[in-house]
């Protein structure tokens, strides 16, 4: 579902760009660092989150985050602009984790068509930092969230828990591999580019499964629900709750 970015993320985009830049000639070991993949003849740039307070002393949960159609790219960074980078630049207490924020190149393809370099980057992610293997979290806005269902599902044995934003797709080719997993969902009640019974149609496919999802949805909430999800709910601390047995 194609957006175009406004002002004000664009200002908070080049702002942020400069910042970063300026951080990398510093070689800094924590905040937004930039990477790239080479997966066979392609080159997927895309970026990490590393708290402050990082150490290898003790493993950390890691959250993957799946971008919109509105960041969809090659630059490897504007996939942090929207949802949950901005979530934890203005809040990053609220947040220990690792994220990974891998970018879609296109937006004519869907995540699941770039799921082996997502799953890739995590494999570099825990060579790289101590990561608990059994607090991985998964989460998507738009064609992310769309990304979220069927990644989720895909690997179901990976994820202590996923939070789709405004996803969509077909439910009956997911509802049976997430019957058993900690879902959050969450979606507007106004959303003009993916309807809210979308979510809805997830949800009761996966209930009729056995599974027991949840969904909060937003009255008046056009397409962006992403903010109310990750900047007003608890669902750092949902996901938290949540460990892989």
């Amino acid at each position: 579902m194609k957006r175009t970015l406004g002002l004000q993320t664009l200002s908070f985009l080049l702002f942020l760009l400069t910042s970063l830049i300026s951080l990398a000639s510093a070689q800094q070991t924590t905040g937004i660092l930039f990477k790239t993949l080479q997966l066979g003849d392609k080159n997927y740039n895309y970026a990490i989150q590393i708290p402050r307070d990082y150490t290898p002393s003790k493993d950390w949960p890691l959250i993957v985050s799946l971008n919109g159609a509105g960041e969809c790219g090659t630059d490897g960074s504007k996939q942090i602009a929207v949802g949950l980078g901005t979530a934890t630049l203005l809040n990053a207490k609220k947040w220990p984790f690792i994220i990974l924020y891998p970018q879609k190149p296109t937006v004519q393809s869907a995540w699941e068509d770039h799921d082996e370099a997502v799953m890739a980057m995590l494999e570099q992610a825990k060579k790289d930092y101590k990561i608990d293997t059994k607090r991985l979290y998964l989460t998507g806005l738009s064609q992310g969230g769309h990304g979220t269902w069927y990644i989720g599902a895909k690997h179901a044995e990976l994820w202590a828990a996923i939070a789709p934003v405004c996803g969509y797709g077909d439910p009956a080719k997911v509802a049976s591999d997430l019957k058993s997993m900690p879902i959050w969902a969450f979606h507007g009640e106004a959303d003009r580019a993916v309807p809210v019974a979308q979510s809805h149609g997830f949800v009761d496919a996966i209930k009729a499964a056995g599974g027991t999802p949840k969904l909060t949805t937003y009255p008046g909430v056009d397409h962006n629900s992403w903010d109310k999800a990750y900047r007003d709910e608890n669902l750092s601390d949902w996901f938290l709750e949540h460990v892989k047995k």
